[in-house]
């Protein structure tokens, strides 16, 4: 009787554990992509807590052959169409991810993703590690993070797959990762890396690039290290000789001069976008090359009298000690503000609002920064100023003109809300040889 009863409980116990999630294939209609398909995803529901979480495939198609594959399901034809290989593959990744579930004890999404996404075939596979990184930084709302990891694996699979041609974009992303799933960190050495470098280099990538690529897999090893699926031995960075060095590259600062500046504030502009641009640009300038993203986050409950405060998105999350910026309003400014703020809530400038997700907020933001760029670069041809322009100038501009005129590199620390004085430095550097000429030159001057 006692064994009957515990066989009860356990097929109870068992059927509950079913019944907290359901795995399906999944159309996700959220965006639709420029050639009218939308990306085909698994999609995990969990009941008890609720919450739903989706898992790409590299995968798209429009919504009619996605009706298609699963309505013709019986249909003897179809199996021996062109979509049978599709169906196959979406049919195997239904079942390798119930798979996966079925064997954890207790279902949990981290437990989940970490076996899903390390792909069951090798836990030495190097895509299935970027795989898990991204979910993660996508979780935790670093939508740009999560971007940069897929621009380094993907760089990897067109170096995989290099010099061969396919009839569509379709083919060639599958092509990519197929290859990237056999992709093995065994299989990444310094032989390996520094032949990665070179075809990068082959097709117009810069140094700076290809650093932060190489930068990123070494994450990716460490984190591999750290979980205990790879050994040391196996790691190939390093400053030895025979190990791979990342290269360090020296960012260039673009900044205006003076005179520059002032053809750009006084250009005419034709249209109301390129005033636009021109705006935002020069209040970014004015407040202390203020970024972008920092300026369509500022709410309206950050401005007091005659100055706002804000904290710096980019450094926030990795600084220990949180600093506030406090900028204070200029005619200039405050005009900006009142040309374009909304109604007095909330965000002050119209590009965001409350309802955004972060995703949602991230798209709008890269969107916004591509506006403003593309117009004032515009502005920039007509005067015969850089071609190269952006809006990462005004924060360099900004720098050159405060450092010309005598300001500190502890107010520019200050101002750039730069973790310590090292960083700063880097801004002085072309500036202290201009000095010392400048100096040598007034030596005789008595």
């Amino acid at each position: 009787m006692l064994a009957n009863c515990l066989q009860i409980a356990c097929k109870c116990y068992l059927s509950a554990i079913m019944e907290n999630y359901s795995i399906s294939v999944y159309l996700d209609k959220r965006r639709k992509k420029s050639n009218g398909t939308y990306p085909v995803k698994i999609l995990v529901c969990q009941t008890k807590p609720r919450k739903n979480k989706m898992y790409g495939l590299d995968c798209d198609l429009t919504e009619e052959d996605f009706k298609e594959i699963w309505i013709n399901e019986d249909d003897k034809k179809f199996r021996k169409g062109a979509k049978k290989d599709l169906r196959e593959f979406l049919f195997a990744e239904q079942a390798r991810a119930k798979e996966v579930a079925k064997k954890l004890k207790i279902f949990t999404f981290s437990e989940f993703e970490n076996l899903y996404l390390k792909k069951v075939y090798d836990t030495n596979g190097v895509k299935s590690y970027f795989d898990l990184a991204i979910s993660e930084y996508l979780e935790n709302g670093k939508i740009g993070t999560a971007e940069s990891y897929k621009y380094t694996i993907n760089s990897f699979g067109d170096y995989l797959i290099k010099n061969k041609t396919y009839l569509n974009k379709q083919k060639k992303t599958e092509a990519r990762n197929k290859a990237l799933n056999k992709l093995m960190f065994t299989d990444i050495t310094p032989d390996w890396l520094n032949k990665y470098e070179k075809f990068m280099l082959s097709i117009g990538k810069s140094h700076t690039t290809i650093s932060i690529y190489t930068r990123t897999l070494r994450v990716i090893f460490n984190n591999a290290i750290n979980a205990g699926d790879i050994t040391k031995d196996v790691y190939p960075f390093g400053t030895r000789k025979g190990q791979y060095k990342v290269k360090k590259t020296k960012k260039v600062k673009k900044a205006l001069t003076a005179e520059e500046l002032s053809i750009l504030y006084k250009a005419e502009v034709v249209t109301e976008q390129e005033q636009r641009a021109k705006d935002f640009w020069f209040f970014s300038y004015a407040c202390n090359g203020m970024n972008l993203k920092d300026i369509l986050l500022l709410k309206y409950s950050d401005i007091t009298n005659d100055s706002f405060t804000y904290e710096r998105a980019k450094t926030f999350e990795k600084s220990i000690e949180k600093s506030t910026i406090t900028i204070y309003l200029t005619e200039f400014t405050s005009s900006i503000i009142d040309k374009y703020g909304t109604n007095k809530k909330g965000f002050v400038f119209d590009v965001l609002n409350n309802r955004d997700t972060q995703e949602t907020q991230y798209k709008k933001i890269k969107n916004f920064t591509r506006f403003i760029n593309d117009h004032i670069k515009r502005i920039a041809k007509r005067e015969g100023l850089p071609a190269e322009i952006s809006s990462y100038w005004a924060r360099h501009s900004f720098t050159t003109i405060s450092i010309n005129k005598g300001a500190s590199m502890e107010f520019i620390s200050e101002a750039l809300n730069h973790s310590d004085l090292s960083v700063t430095k880097s801004y002085f550097a072309g500036f202290e040889d201009k000095a010392k000429k400048e100096f040598a030159k007034n030596l005789m001057d008595f």
